[in-house]
């Protein structure tokens, strides 16, 4: 126990004080201390306790100094304690844990005492990096908590530099005479950690250093961090912030560069040695695609036989080239599918593969995988055939020039007729078509935002539509018959059909969109309600999609009798690999087009849009804008009668894209 007239040392905010105790209890003491303060004290609170008693009935003002003197001399001999040293000595010990007195008489070659334990204590509790103290012993840190001490000191101390030089630094971007040019690597530093709290906020590595440096600096916006990120030039004034944000690959490793290199050096002539690969360089194939379209992953080709008609789907076969376990694969792995912006574009395989070697250019041999299809007159599949092949594509034809070649061109003309038949059929299976404009966005070079739809059910886009829908269910159809594993999409059916037939109509299609049942992603085929069809996948783009890739190895391995390329439980570590790759990439995808989308419409404050009621609730009234296909919600207008599928006007109060913000009126 404590008694009255000790000497005592505790800690008060870090800091050593020193204190005579004037009245003693069994949990608390009555001090003065060093300042002259008088106050109650935890005994838990004490340090340090001297063996000497001293009188406290002088007077207080020499108490008061007495104390502030002993402080000094203590503080004093600090200058002899060499933590290091004595750590390296104690190591040669059997035991970590040590007395004070023990250490004290090692560090001062004398008896220990009230000043040089004091002394030795104040040194522990200053630098934590050799000693512990804890109940009233030493403890010696062991040499690897040392060593992530240092590690854990040097990076406070350049927490500490950055903070103090950050503020100027950056307050140097902010001016009007700086240059990009003017970066240094301190700059960079900075702008590192700025960009990464602006990303993930509270969960970036130096959240705390980057609060600081913005604070002191002046920058208290939200997106303060954003402008001076862009002024730097470490960010365009338009960056693409979700895919940022969700880490998604963008550049292609090393190995995967090397192996699309490798890719390109093979001859087009090693596909003729290959006797399982049919030579289809006799057919004259054609691409249907849009004018800008620059990767092409399927073409199209047609011939009557004895009144039918046998239809040429040819899809690249990037499953040649690009084989699982090898680099290329594990990046179309990590990605899942290529991501289109009205600005650029994030593919699964590098450029010059998916826009080279991989691409059914004109004019070029190239490696395909042909669903030849037997149809009759009335476009009933009679036989089917899937081989690797090889073609070389005679037309390339855009949409629209092929939508004024329906009736002149002979192929065009048969390939529109069994489109509409196997639309027909489909129908009759319960399919659901609800053409849907197409939205648009183009940014000019002044970074203007031009939004416009394009019909998305012209005969030319249904033809490639319908005979893709035909090779993706007949490989469905193959894989399953045959009991091997694969990738499948189905959809259950319809509860609530709002639809029949071929319905344009914007608002009936609006709402049956809203009322449909989720698609699904199995190892098992089964039925899609909404394309009308028992067994549905999809292979018909490879260069962009890993499910297509992956069924085309499948059927790969099935036509060449092998035994199938993936397993039952590697179907399913696919299902799950393209669950989480898909959904973050659409997630991205959607979210930067709605950013343009809001672009577009900030620089349409004040003034009015058409909308489209889609359901009038108590409360709130959704509606579809009918220019960029935008739904929004407004608060029903009291007094003011409003029906579904009627048109009105709303007028654009607010829009901030990087607040994902929009603010509309009636």
């Amino acid at each position: 126990m404590i008694v009255t007239g000790k000497l005592i040392e505790y800690l008060d905010s870090g800091k050593f004080m020193c204190a005579l105790v004037t009245e003693s209890q069994a949990k608390r003491l009555r001090l003065i201390n060093q300042n002259g303060r008088e106050l109650n004290l935890p005994v838990s609170r004490v340090v340090h306790c001297s063996n000497e008693t001293h009188p406290f009935t002088i007077n207080r003002e020499l108490l008061v100094s007495h104390l502030k003197d002993t402080t000094d001399k203590r503080c004093s001999l600090m200058d002899q304690v060499d933590l290091k040293e004595l750590w390296e000595l104690t190591s040669e010990e059997s035991s970590s844990v040590f007395s004070p007195s023990f250490l004290v008489e090692l560090t001062f070659g004398e008896d220990a005492n009230d000043d040089n334990i004091s002394a030795f204590l104040r040194c522990v509790f200053e630098d934590k990096l050799y000693f512990k103290y804890k109940e009233g012993k030493v403890l010696a840190n062991s040499p690897e908590k040392v060593e992530q001490l240092i590690i854990q000191q040097e990076k406070e101390a350049k927490k500490k530099r950055l903070i103090e030089e950050g503020s100027a630094a950056i307050a140097g971007i902010q001016s009007s005479q700086f240059k990009q040019t003017d970066l240094t690597p301190l700059h960079m530093e900075l702008l590192d950690i700025i960009k990464d709290y602006y990303l993930y906020g509270s969960e970036s590595k130096e959240a705390v250093v980057a609060m600081q440096i913005l604070k002191s600096a002046g920058i208290t916006s939200p997106h303060g961090p954003y402008h001076l990120l862009v002024k730097a030039g470490i960010w365009s004034e338009n960056e693409n912030i979700p895919l940022l944000r969700n880490d998604l690959p963008v550049n292609f490793s090393l190995a995967a560069r090397q192996q699309a290199e490798h890719v390109l050096q093979c001859s087009s002539e090693e596909l003729f040695k290959d006797p399982a690969r049919k030579d289809y360089t006799h057919l004259a194939p054609i691409t249907i695609d849009g004018p800008t379209t620059l990767d092409f992953d399927d073409a199209l080709t047609i011939g009557e036989q004895d009144g039918n008609y046998l239809v040429g789907i040819h899809i690249s076969d990037v499953a040649h080239y690009v084989q699982p376990g090898d680099p290329l694969f594990l990046e179309a792995m990590r990605r899942g599918t290529s991501i289109y912006f009205p600005e650029s574009q994030v593919p699964m395989l590098p450029r010059h593969l998916s826009q080279g070697v991989c691409s059914l250019i004109q004019d070029e041999t190239r490696a395909t995988f042909s669903f030849m299809v037997l149809l009759s007159a009335e476009a009933e599949i009679l036989k089917v055939r899937i081989v690797p092949s090889i073609i070389r594509v005679k037309r390339r034809l855009t949409y629209d020039e092929v939508d004024k070649m329906l009736e002149s061109d002979p192929e065009i003309k048969i390939l529109n007729m069994l489109r509409r038949k196997l639309r027909d059929k489909r129908l009759e299976q319960g399919a659901l078509l609800l053409p849907f404009p197409d939205v648009n966005i183009f940014i000019d070079h002044q970074g203007k935002v031009h939004v416009n739809l394009a019909q998305s059910d012209t005969p030319a886009r249904t033809i490639v539509s319908e005979m893709m829908i035909l090779a993706n269910q007949v490989a469905a159809k193959y894989v399953a018959d045959r009991m091997v594993p694969g990738l499948f999409r189905s959809q259950p059916p319809l509860k609530n059909r709002i639809v029949h037939g071929e319905d344009s109509d914007l608002y009936q299609n609006t709402l049956q969109r809203k009322n449909m049942p989720r698609g699904e992603l199995s190892t098992i085929a089964k039925p899609h309600s909404g394309l009308g069809v028992s067994h549905y996948s999809t292979v018909t783009s490879p260069i962009r999609r890993l499910l297509d890739l992956v069924m085309q190895h499948q059927l790969n391995s099935i036509v060449r009798r092998q035994e199938p390329c993936f397993t039952e439980e590697m179907c399913k570590d696919f299902t799950s690999v393209l669950s989480r790759t898909l959904s973050t990439a659409n997630n991205v995808r959607q979210q930067r087009q709605r950013y343009w989308l809001l672009k577009y419409l900030s620089d349409r404050q004040g003034q009015t849009l058409d909308a489209l009621v889609i359901n009038v609730g108590p409360k709130r009234v959704n509606l579809l804008l009918t220019d960029i296909l935008m739904d929004i919600d407004l608060p029903t207008p009291g007094g003011r009668p409003i029906s579904s599928g009627s048109t009105v006007k709303v007028r654009v109060i607010k829009s901030d894209p990087l607040d994902n913000v929009v603010r509309f009126d009636w």
